[in-house]
Formats: structure tokens, sequence, C-alpha cells
């Protein structure tokens, strides 16, 4: 896998866990993975667009700023997280989400300037303001009415010349919160914040959603590009996928075309999905201390926590792994605090 294709990580977290957010999993609700709900460009996409397949159809409508785009998503997957993080927790949640601007900013691995608190306000209209109507079902629930991606948002702004947004509130759909409620939801690697164009982050949850945890999974081009939602030509679609081919740097899966019969293959890098039980042993010390800091609780659990919770981030072994145990024994402190 190429390193230097993927976007710079921003801010590396080391071992110790910094703040809250960091505690919570990419998460995702797998009918936005399967079919093509955003747009790819980076202009404004102003035209209706339609998506048929296998029985299931969407129509989704611009708002005055246009589609809501794969960037935009990023809102979402950062809230669909959080409140997957706090169910996990045993904690109530409700559709509405409030958001800190700053660390939503860092999560999804953006930059933190006033340019980028502005785009981070566009996308919440964009999101707002794009209608869908669609059979796909989430949950148990066939929804056939026209709904928003959200159904509202609030903003909170700094007083001063610059503005800055501070905070955002959210209201998730019905058909979004009906996902998560029945676990209609897929983890997400955390380098899909560092792929660099929309055609390649659409590509990863179409592989993601479809090859899994499976050994390989093929799909034919055409169909492919048909998936993506790209409104480019076939001829050009695969012209933009040539670098995924040559630099080999999609998240968990690698990917291969052959010429003869036009198809696509992922195949997982089994570097992810397999090895849960990879970290080293914990030294002794490292119980006593963790239970320092988190009092009352079985460390034992949290160690089986621990190791749970860094295999999904799909990070590797870090290296003081002491260290980084009695961050995650802070955090789960900080968070929820045992009587």
């Amino acid at each position: 896998m190429t390193e230097t294709q993927l976007i710079p990580e921003k801010y590396p977290q080391g071992d110790l866990f910094i703040c809250d957010v960091q505690d919570a999993i990419l998460k995702d609700i797998m009918p936005q993975m399967e079919h093509p709900f955003y747009s790819l460009s980076k202009k404004p996409e102003m035209n209706i667009r339609r998506y048929e397949h296998n029985g299931n159809w969407l129509e989704v409508v611009p708002s005055y700023k246009g589609l809501a785009t794969i960037y935009d998503k990023d809102i979402l997957i950062y809230a669909i997280s959080q409140v997957i993080a706090k169910l996990n927790k045993g904690e109530s949640v409700t559709q509405r989400v409030r958001i800190n601007s700053y660390e939503l900013l860092r999560f999804t691995n953006r930059g933190t300037s006033g340019r980028d608190y502005m785009a981070l306000s566009d996308a919440l209209e964009r999101l707002r303001g794009t209608t869908i109507k669609t059979n796909i079902i989430t949950g148990d629930e066939e929804q056939t009415e026209f709904f928003g991606l959200i159904d509202s948002a609030g903003i909170k702004r700094k007083h001063g010349l610059d503005g800055r947004l501070l905070w955002c509130e959210i209201k998730l759909s019905d058909w979004v919160f009906n996902a998560i409620k029945t676990d209609d939801v897929l983890t997400l690697h955390r380098d899909y914040f560092r792929l660099r164009k929309p055609i390649e982050r659409r590509i990863y949850e179409i592989a993601r959603k479809h090859c899994g945890k499976q050994k390989e999974w093929s799909i034919g081009l055409e169909l492919l590009h048909k998936k993506s939602g790209s409104q480019s030509s076939k001829k050009l679609f695969k012209q933009k996928i040539k670098p995924l081919l040559e630099h080999d740097h999609l998240p968990d899966y690698s990917i291969e075309y052959d010429g003869e019969t036009d198809k696509i293959t992922f195949k997982n890098r089994e570097k992810w999905w397999g090895n849960k039980t990879t970290l080293p042993p914990l030294p002794s010390s490292a119980y006593e201390d963790g239970r320092k800091h988190a009092p009352n609780y079985d460390i034992y659990y949290l160690e089986s926590e621990f190791r749970v919770w860094w295999a999904d981030t799909g990070k590797p072994a870090p290296k003081n792994i002491k260290a980084a145990f009695i961050g995650f024994c802070k955090a789960r402190h900080k968070n929820k605090p045992y009587p």
C-alpha cells in the first residue's frame, strides 16, 4: 500500500488517546455505502439524479447550493460514529447530535483555518437542502416519501471578526436513524479521510460494503461505474481509477483489473479483519497503573475492551503498549466514571 498517495495525516494520534472524540470508531450506514447518494464533483452539481439497480431506486434533488457531496458526508460519518460510540457505552441517544466543529475538522483530517470552517457551514446547507426519494429500506422500514439527509441544522458562531463556527447541532433523518437503531452499519478504515479523490472514497465504500471480510470480490467495470454514481463516461471512469491500480493505496483492499473479462477484483489485505489478538501482552505494571486511572473497573475487562477497540481502528500495534492502555483507561473513566 502506497502511503505517498494518501493525504498526510494532519493529527497523528501516537500512542495516547488525547480527547474523547478519538474513542469513536468510524461508522457509516450500509445503504449510503452501497448506493450513490452523493455527488463526486468538487463543483456544484445542480441536476436531479436518478439511480436504479435490482429494484432499488433513488432520486436526488439538489438545493440552491447543489447536491450534497461525498466530502459533505464526512459530517454524517462523524455524527453516526458518535451515536454508535454512545450506544456502545450504554448511553441514551436521540436524532439530535451536537458537534464540536474543531473536533470534527480534526477527526476528518481537515485543516482548521477560517476557510475550513466556512466550508463546513456550506456542507451543512447542502446536506440540509438535498432532498431524496427512494424505496431503499433501512432497518425494517421502507421510505418512499421525500426526505433530507439531515432534518435540520443549527450553528453557533464566535462573536468577533473571524466569526468562527464553534459548534453545530444536526438532527439526523428518520431514514439514517433507523439504520443506526437496527445496526445497519459498518466500520470504516481511518485512512478513508486520507483518500484524495472523490472517486477513491466511493470505490472504497463499495468495496467495504460488498467485499467486507471475504478474501476477494469481483464486479464488472460497467456495473462498478454505475454503482459509483460517477457522471463520467466509462472510458474516463476507467482512467480515474487507474491510479488505484497503479499505486495500490486503497485502505483494506488491493484492486486488480482483468482486461479480458472487463472485471475489477478487490482482494482483502487481511491485516485488519482477522488479527484481533495481535497486541503484545501488557506488562504487570500496566494493570496497577490502569486501576489508578480507572478506579472500580474490572481491569481485565478493560484490557479485553481495549484490545477489541484497537483492532477495530485498523492501526498497527502501538510502540508503547502500556502508554496506549493507560490512555484508554483514562478516556474510559472520563467518559463514564464507574460508580
